[in-house]
């Protein structure tokens, strides 16, 4: 639901249920058999627009344990990591799920998501908003495991990394990706990508190493200003990328 002021309000209809905001409340029921775009007025007379939520307003609206990846970061890791449809990629640090979400689209039914966190509530809170999101899809395995020490698959087309410490898996990734694979890691700080760049470069399967930042700001545009919001998405993360090259060591 988004009111006359752009505020985004994510419910779920349901029988005999009643949403509440500072605008008024309307009944659930009011919206049944009506399609998206329709509109609900409230008990003191305001508009609300319905509409299913996108993958984006799901990631930023959804019940979460932890800091989710932001939409513009969510786009820009399928494209610097190449997601395909079919791939086979493994994700460790699940979180509440945003980044999975968002693999498992890219890959589609053909390709599978093998989805790793060391916190058990984070992989039922992980599981919980993915079956919100995506019910039908079946091409994702979210559990419980420490990619540090091991990775349990073989011919990974892509490995994509949300944690503090990427670069002990650096070593376990140049094992498990195919060549010309791609390994992708999001990192909050410079320090941590200085570190896991250094780690990258000095093995021997690695190669290509590159790291990105990425800013949004919004514009406002009314009939008599176009200016820039006053706040914007600034600094949410670096990701860095590497290839999976043949050792040019004997």
């Amino acid at each position: 639901m988004t009111d006359r002021r752009g505020r985004q309000y994510m419910i779920k209809l349901e029988s005999g249920k009643v949403f509440s905001s500072h605008n008024g409340h309307f009944k659930h029921d009011s919206l049944f058999n009506k399609p998206a775009g329709s509109w609900a007025k409230t008990s003191q007379g305001n508009l609300m627009l319905a509409l299913y939520p996108t993958m984006g307003d799901f990631t930023k609206l959804m019940p979460r344990t932890a800091t989710v990846i932001y939409p513009k970061d969510l786009g820009a890791i399928l494209v610097s990591g190449d997601i395909f449809p079919g791939a086979k990629v493994l994700e460790a640090g699940c979180g509440s799920g945003a980044l999975t979400i968002c693999l498992m689209r890219a890959v589609g039914q053909k390709g599978h998501v093998y989805s790793y966190d060391i916190r058990e509530d984070m992989i039922e809170r992980a599981q919980r908003n993915v079956n919100e999101m995506l019910p039908n899809m079946t091409n994702a395995s979210i559990q419980l495991g420490d990619v540090s020490s091991t990775i349990d698959h073989n011919d990974l087309d892509r490995i994509v990394l949300d944690l503090p410490e990427p670069w002990k898996v650096v070593g376990n990734a140049s094992k498990s990706l195919v060549l010309g694979g791609i390994f992708v890691s999001f990192l909050p700080t410079i320090l941590q990508v200085h570190e896991l760049s250094e780690t990258l470069k000095v093995n021997p399967n690695f190669t290509l190493v590159e790291t990105s930042e990425l800013m949004v700001r919004s514009w406002q545009v009314a009939q008599r200003s176009v200016r820039p919001d006053h706040r914007m998405v600034g600094h949410t993360g670096f990701i860095t990328t590497a290839r999976k090259c043949v050792s040019l060591k004997t």
